[in-house]
This record gives C-alpha cells, structure tokens and sequence, in this order.
C-alpha cells in the first residue's frame, strides 16, 4: 500500500467519523430519544400557552406586569373556593420550593388566584391575584384544573409545564433548578 492510498483512508476515516456522529445524533434527535436523566417532572407542553397579553391584577389593584421583570418563571395556582387544608399544604410546599431556589429565589414568582387562607404561609414571592378569566382559560387549555394542579410559565409568560394535583414538590424544585439559573 502507498503512502498516498494510507493517506487518503485514513483522511476517510476521519471524515466518517466526524460526519457519522452527526448523522447518529441527528437520527436520535429525530427519532424523539431523550437522555433518561433530562427529563422533567412536570408536563412539558408540546404546545406552550402564550399568557403574555393577559392583563393581572394583584388582590390590592395594582397590575402586575410581565415585561418590567425579565427571567422571571411564574407558578400559577388557581385555588378553589373553600379550600382549606389542601391549599395551605400546597403554599406550604410553593414556600420550600421559593426558599430553596437560594440566591435565585427572586427570580421565582408565585401568582395565586383565590383565596387563601390566613394559616398559609406567606412569602416575599406570593402574589395574591385578582381573578382572571381570561388567564384561566389560557391556563386550562394545559388540561383540567379541577384538584388543585400547578403550572409554570416562563420568563416571556408561556405556560409550558403542568404539575397535576398532589404532585411531589421535590420535582418542581428539580425542574427549576435546570430552569433558573
């Protein structure tokens, strides 16, 4: 064999290589595979909900506004009527997945529609809102709110994750710990 034939394989070789891994990572993208250890623990939508023209209202009258705070992710709750002990579990756990954030707990907000009862705990985060019809519907295009399900909305007011009733609070952090960084 030449030196030349050598040269030219080994250049081949190379080449297959460097090409073959992106066609292999190309034909795992395509096909949908995903790392077992990337996955979230919500409900990743495939279609995120735009929620960033609908006007709120904190309980007080002021508006709260989404473009004056950019990278903030919003956990929206809409809190049944007379709802007692299930919903000051709920703040109580939104109240360790906020102080557990650490330094990036401000970029944290929690939006909660309905009452809320004055032995829930209460945090700089906690916005008590007015009702919106109109973010309820977009929310419940998610899928039902009936329980007490969670969603998260993203720094440009996309809901894009569904936490459904009774979820583990300790896969909320997880999934916010890859989100806010």
């Amino acid at each position: 064999m030449t030196k030349q034939l050598r040269a030219r394989i080994v250049l081949v070789a190379i080449a297959l290589i460097f090409f073959g891994s992106f066609g292999a990572a190309g034909l795992l993208r395509f096909s949908g595979w995903q790392p077992s250890g990337r996955t979230n623990y919500g409900e990743l939508l495939a279609t995120p909900i735009d929620a960033s023209h609908v006007r709120l209202e904190r309980v007080d009258g002021s508006a709260y506004t989404w473009r004056a705070q950019p990278h903030i992710w919003r956990i929206v709750v809409f809190a049944p009527a007379d709802c007692a002990a299930p919903c000051i579990e709920l703040a109580s756990a939104l109240e360790k997945v906020w102080r557990t954030e650490g330094r990036h707990a401000d970029r944290l907000h929690v939006l909660w529609f309905g009452e809320i009862s004055e032995s829930a705990p209460r945090f700089r985060n906690l916005f008590v809102m007015r009702e919106s019809a109109e973010l309820r519907e977009r929310v419940a295009q998610a899928g039902t709110l009936d329980g007490l399900p969670v969603h998260l909305l993203d720094p440009n007011g996309f809901v894009v994750l569904r936490y459904p009733p009774g979820f583990d609070a300790a896969g909320l952090r997880r999934d916010l710990g890859r989100l806010i960084k």
